[in-house]
């Protein structure tokens, strides 16, 4: 499956590397105008066509939008982001994206989950909630006539870690609280604007987003974990049980390129399989927002690991 996302990679890099003629000084460019989350929020929000329950939480819920068909349909196993905080984001914030992908034949299964701003949110309840919200996808998935074995995750932002951390979690330490029996196969894990490496993260993104709330995201270091990371950010997990694609807007200011550049060199450090991709002229709502290059492109390599027809 490697093979068939490279040449598409190596086309995006091309069309971000020309460069003028030497002879010819360049024109004066404005900065593309980026989009907003008012850009996006201002769009009709559609619904989704059922919400199930993992948990008895306020917060421990899934929205399934499942494609019109008998199926079994392929699935995208969907997180989103808000910087952990649900003073931020919740799930409703990829409505759009998820009706898209339902639109295209594929199913999505679009957890929430406590943030670090809600009781039992933070280490380890975030990480549980989607251990469980999982679990239940692999459990109820085929009386929703889901096909389990067409399964790609797609996590944006803060959700780009939890989906990379879903793909490393069966390399937890036996003595973590985060340790679980769960198997989920994917056929890929999509970082899309991705705060996949924690420690990595923290310097270059916005202070309210993972340095203000750090601690209570990562747990305090103990005698017996002294590395708070080592069952909390999955660059330091790796190898991944699948292949991870990391997706960046050029001009993301959540999550800058190098974020991803650096998530992949280290996967493919550690023997296992990543892609990179670098959009031109994006931002970090683009990467969410149906009908833009950003999120065209991220649709495209779904249905490409999912085989849709």
């Amino acid at each position: 499956m490697r093979s068939l996302i490279l040449p598409f990679v190596a086309a995006l890099m091309l069309s971000s590397c020309a460069t003028a003629p030497s002879d010819v000084a360049p024109a004066a460019e404005e900065a593309p105008a980026l989009m907003s989350w008012g850009d996006l929020l201002s769009r009709d929000r559609p619904d989704p066509t059922m919400t199930l329950r993992y948990g008895s939480g306020d917060a421990q819920i899934v929205d399934l939008w499942r494609p019109d068909g008998p199926g079994p349909h392929p699935v995208v196993l969907m997180v989103h982001g808000g910087c952990w905080q649900k003073s931020i984001a919740d799930r409703t914030l990829m409505n759009y994206a998820a009706e898209d992908l339902r639109e295209r034949g594929m199913a999505v299964w679009n957890i929430e989950y406590r943030g670090v701003d809600e009781e039992g949110g933070g280490y380890p309840g975030t990480f549980s909630d989607v251990v469980e919200a999982t679990r239940l996808l692999l459990e109820t998935g085929v009386e929703q006539s889901l096909d389990l074995e067409r399964v790609v995750a797609f996590g944006h932002s803060a959700g780009g870690h939890l989906v990379a951390w879903l793909a490393t979690q069966s390399n937890l330490p036996d003595d973590s609280p985060l340790k679980t029996d769960l198997f989920a196969p994917m056929e890929a894990v999509i970082v899309s604007g991705g705060l996949a490496d924690l420690e990595a993260s923290k310097p270059v993104t916005l202070d309210t987003c993972l340095a203000n709330i750090a601690d209570d995201l990562t747990g305090a270091p103990s005698t017996g974990r002294s590395n708070v990371y080592s069952d909390t950010s999955p660059a330091e997990m790796l190898p991944p049980s699948t292949t991870i694609v990391s997706v960046n807007g050029e001009l993301d200011r959540i999550a800058p390129p190098q974020l991803g550049e650096a998530l992949t060199e280290k996967v493919g450090a550690s023997g296992g399989i990543g892609a990179y991709i670098e959009v031109p002229a994006s931002g970090h709502v683009e990467l969410i927002a149906p009908g833009t290059d950003a999120f065209d492109i991220q649709a495209d390599l779904m249905e490409t690991y999912l085989q849709v027809e």
